[in-house]
């Protein structure tokens, strides 16, 4: 009886001592999950920001936007060559953001930037191409090329004088 006890004593701390490294095993495994060291990671978002006619834009207010929580991470001037860098950037989605003189106005944004741990990515941010909303209007929109700009600027894809038939070239039979 005494040796039955015994018996199953042991084997039962057995089982708990190798429950007991399994578990360990497992979480020394397991991903860690959690907030990163703030400014462990080398990743950069540089980038040039220029005019509806490729200008580069000097001295210009330029904001780095975390587009998951919309909080603003950084914001910067251009150069006088219109660059900006981003540096120490932790991984996720942002947008940046082509800011007006009253640094109140978005002008213009880029389009979404993913970076990930070591990335060093570029954005190019290229304000619209204006033209007044009128422009079209008294004549001012009389040659041809006006009236091309005119329509690519409103998003039209294609431009035709009056009375052109407009439809596919072939029958189908």
């Amino acid at each position: 009886m005494r040796r039955l006890v015994c018996l199953i004593a042991l084997l039962s701390t057995s089982s708990l001592h190798t429950a007991a490294q399994q578990q360990a095993a497992a979480t020394a495994a397991a991903p860690r999950v959690g907030a990163p060291r703030s400014g462990s990671f080398s990743s950069t978002i540089q980038g040039h920001v220029l005019t509806s006619t490729n200008g580069a834009m000097p001295s210009v207010t330029v904001r780095l936007r975390d587009a998951r929580f919309g909080r603003i991470v950084d914001t910067q001037s251009t150069d006088a060559s219109g660059l900006f860098t981003f540096q120490n950037i932790e991984p996720g989605s942002y947008v940046v953001e082509l800011m007006a003189a009253d640094r109140s106005t978005i002008l213009t944004a880029s389009q979404m930037i993913y970076v990930n741990a070591g990335d060093a990515l570029s954005a190019v941010i290229k304000l619209p191409l204006r033209i007044p909303p009128f422009a079209g209007l008294m004549g001012s929109a009389s040659t041809p090329a006006a009236a091309a700009v005119q329509a690519a600027a409103t998003s039209v894809l294609a431009v035709t004088a009056p009375g052109t038939r407009v439809g596919p070239t072939c029958a189908l039979q």
